[in-house]
């Protein structure tokens, strides 16, 4: 495994500057996620292991195995105070560990290969998955009375609009929670993204923002900016209501994209994208090259690019507190 840590020379700036470390594990990393705290970094390999590396010292502070071997991690998501970590893979399997002691707490077989899988924000022992060929899923993670709840792909269509006949096609291909974990957005690989009511399990909400799959969303701390990689090389914002707020109607909600993001000229397509911590900036990894965009969103311009080594850099995380990001090569 290669990681790119790059730190800025001036800690009170924005953005990133230089390559400052490698940390390096056995095995392919393939994804990675900082824990809330900013200490620790978890990495997913192609193989099925996952090492957790100390920030203060880029040393391996634990490595986990659970996964079957020569199956690739697909996600990883921490729990609030750090002290569990989610990871899911294309065995179909979603593994709770406890990084006090590196035990498993739960192992969960989903019935099928795993695009991602995310934590509650506020109860660990619950997750969402978006799954291949399956219906997206809200799963305890209580063992043995695991409970597994089908989450629609289907958006929601207005009664003039009750055209389903594509939508049998219309699968999930990744979900995530709102910060209070009372809503779930979900993508699909028609486009869609659904607003999903994590008490009934039912969409409130749906709009097309693509012709294309969606392929990673992410949101800010607020959980009022969301950020959404599609397979039409196009990375676009959307600024959301106050999803909790008790007046929220969502019959009056109407989305709109804030900025679009892409290179016009080359045609890059985007592997991964991060908000900064502020949100104020956008980053993005680069499908067969070793740089890493940024963008500013009050204008919605380029402002910098990170030249990486000289390989395909995949998952990329920005610190949650510092000026660095993380990068998978």
């Amino acid at each position: 495994m290669n990681l790119a840590l790059v730190d800025p020379f001036v800690l009170a700036q924005d953005m990133p500057e230089a390559l400052i470390a490698r940390l390096r594990s056995s095995g392919a990393a393939v994804c990675l996620r900082f824990n809330r705290q900013g200490d620790l970094l978890a990495s997913g390999t192609a193989k099925g292991a996952i090492a957790i590396f100390d920030l203060e010292t880029h040393g391996v502070a634990r490595k986990l195995r659970g996964h079957t071997p020569g199956r690739q991690v697909q996600s990883l998501s921490w729990s609030a105070c750090g002290r569990y970590l989610l990871s899911s893979s294309v065995d179909w399997k979603a593994i709770l560990w406890d990084l006090n002691d590196g035990s498993r707490i739960s192992t969960v077989n989903l019935g099928a290969p795993i695009y991602i899988a995310e934590l509650h924000p506020h109860d660990h022992l619950l997750c969402t998955a978006a799954l291949f060929e399956a219906q997206p899923v809200l799963a305890s993670l209580d063992q043995p009375s695991t409970i597994r709840k089908p989450l629609p792909s289907s958006p929601k269509r207005s009664a003039y609009e009750q055209d389903e006949k594509h939508d049998p096609k219309n699968t999930t291909t990744v979900t995530i929670f709102t910060p209070s974990g009372d809503h779930i957005i979900t993508g699909t690989t028609k486009g869609w993204l659904n607003i999903i009511k994590a008490s009934t399990c039912s969409v409130i909400y749906s709009t097309r923002l693509s012709n294309k799959a969606l392929l990673l969303l992410r949101l800010t701390t607020s959980g009022r900016d969301l950020l959404v990689n599609a397979a039409d090389s196009i990375i676009r914002t959307v600024h959301l209501p106050d999803l909790d707020d008790p007046s929220f109607d969502p019959d009056n909600m109407r989305l709109e994209v804030e900025h679009k993001f892409q290179d016009v000229v080359n045609r890059l397509s985007w592997n991964h994208v991060a908000f900064s911590p502020s949100g104020d900036y956008v980053m993005a990894s680069t499908l067969m090259n070793h740089d890493i965009y940024i963008w500013e969103r009050g204008h919605g311009s380029l402002v910098k690019i990170l030249e990486g080594p000289k390989e395909e850099l995949g998952a990329v995380e920005w610190h949650p507190q510092r000026p660095f990001v993380a990068a998978t090569g």
